[in-house]
Parts: structure tokens; C-alpha cells; sequence
């Protein structure tokens, strides 16, 4: 067990910042939160298992909630500050938050990505995966694999007592490499009590700054690599889908990590 109290002093001092309390997860919410991701998990491999060619977003949605649901689980979703669905579909331009609908059916060469959010006995866990869609182009599918590997990276970065900025520099790093940029104006956050919680996570950032990563800390990342400009705008109509600023396929994966005494565990994928 660390001296939670003393570690903060000694940070403190030397002007770095540290979580408070209640970002670090007793063990009782660790178990209930480990259970929530494997049936967010288990959802998203039936999502792997069922997408295709002609289906539509809508589909999508059907397959996600009543998966979940037949699972002990809630969709955290739906509702959730007005949003209407169980699941964010977005495809192809759309960085995130995609709205499934009947209208939207997944066409050959097609990127999407699934983000999966459930809840169980109170704790949330949260994932997104990419998926692609019949014939993809060598173009995206590249798009799609740098992206997976910026998480990868991301995730292998962290360590008990790190810096939050270790995981903004390993994805940029290696998105700028590729010549693909970061969107900047969204970013991971703390979960498991909430759907959404302290700490932001920042997909950018500098080796070495940042707040102290302590044992017991869970949050997302879930980093979104576009192809052009890492500008984005709001549909102002449904006032929850992000678009790239100039049309430019985006790609997303997304982790809940738990920081552990001596390395990291991944509770969703």
C-alpha cells in the first residue's frame, strides 16, 4: 500500500501535481469496474463478430443494446445528457459520437468506429474499436493500423508514478511520424464511478509534465488520428457528431487502463 498523504506532500513540494483521493480506486471499485469491462468486452466482440457490408448504424445499436442487457449490463449512453442511442457509431469523417440511425448503411470500403460504454452494478467501464468495412483502401486501412499503434504505444509509456504527459507524447510522436495529426480538443478521462471523470486525458504533450500517475488511477485513452488537418467542427443539427475540418478520414481506439503497483492493466479493448 502506498502512503498515499506523504507521496502528495512530497510532489507538492516540488511543484508537481498529484490526483486527488478520489481518482485512486479502492479495491472493492476495482473488482466492480473489472466487471463491467469484460461484458463491454464481451459486447464489442459480438459487434466483431456481427458488422458487415448493408447493415445499418441503427443495427449497430439493436445489436449493442440488447447484448448488453442479455449480459447484466446498462448502456451508458443512452440518455446520457440527451444523447439518444446505446452506442456511438461513427464513420469514416466523423471523429466521434457518431448517432446510429436507419438511414446510415455501412458501404463497402467504410471505416467505422464502435465506442462501447456499459455500466454493471453501478461501475462503468468504457472501449472503442475500429472496424473495417469490406474492401478498404491500403490508405485507410494504414490510417486505421497507425492509430492502434499510437494507443499501444500510449499504453506501454505508462508506469506507476509517470507522468500524464508520457501518454500524449507517445501518441503524437508517433501520429506526426506518420504524417497524420492529433485532435486536440478531445481527449480521454478518468471512469468507473461516472461515466465521465477526473483526470482529462491529452492525446499530445511532453515527456515528464504533468500530474503524477498513482496506483488505483482508471481512466480512458482513446486517442483520434486524422488524416489532414487536426482541426474538427460540431454538427450544429444533432449538436453531438464531430467532424474533421476538411473531410479527412479520422480513426479511434480506446482503452480503460488501471494503474497498478508495478505496471498497468488494460480492463477494456
Amino acid at each position: 500500500m502506498i502512503d498515499f498523504d506523504n507521496l502528495v506532500k512530497t510532489y507538492n513540494k516540488k511543484g508537481i501535481a498529484t490526483p486527488k483521493k478520489e481518482m485512486i480506486k479502492t479495491k472493492e471499485q476495482i473488482e466492480g469496474i473489472k466487471k463491467a469491462g469484460i461484458i463491454n468486452t464481451m459486447v464489442l466482440d459480438y459487434v466483431s463478430e456481427n458488422i458487415h457490408v448493408g447493415m445499418t448504424t441503427e443495427d449497430i445499436n439493436t445489436l449493442v443494446h440488447t447484448k448488453t442487457l442479455e449480459l447484466g449490463g446498462t448502456p451508458a449512453p443512452l440518455n446520457y445528457q440527451g444523447f439518444p442511442k446505446s452506442v456511438c457509431t461513427s464513420i469514416n469523417d466523423q471523429v466521434c459520437h457518431g448517432i446510429p440511425s436507419s438511414d446510415v448503411i455501412l458501404k463497402d470500403g467504410d471505416i467505422i468506429n464502435v465506442d462501447c460504454t456499459t455500466i454493471v452494478d453501478g461501475y462503468y467501464a468504457d472501449a472503442s474499436r475500429m472496424f473495417l468495412i469490406g474492401n478498404v483502401s491500403e490508405k485507410h486501412k494504414r490510417l486505421v493500423n497507425v492509430t492502434k499503434e499510437c494507443l499501444d504505444l500510449a499504453v506501454a509509456s505508462l508506469k506507476p508514478f509517470g507522468r500524464l504527459g508520457d501518454i500524449g507524447y507517445a501518441i503524437e510522436t508517433h501520429a506526426k511520424k506518420n504524417g497524420y495529426s492529433v485532435v486536440r480538443n478531445i481527449g480521454g478521462h478518468g471512469v468507473g464511478i461516472e461515466f465521465h471523470e477526473d483526470p482529462f486525458i491529452y492525446h499530445f504533450g511532453k515527456k515528464n509534465t504533468g500530474m503524477v500517475l498513482f496506483p488505483g488511477m482508471i481512466f480512458t485513452i482513446e486517442p483520434m488520428i486524422n488524416e489532414g488537418t487536426s482541426k474538427v467542427f460540431l454538427d450544429a443539427q444533432n449538436e453531438w457528431t464531430i467532424y474533421t475540418w476538411d473531410g479527412g478520414y479520422s480513426a479511434q481506439y480506446e482503452y480503460t487502463v488501471l494503474i497498478t503497483e508495478d505496471g498497468v492493466e488494460i480492463l477494456t479493448h
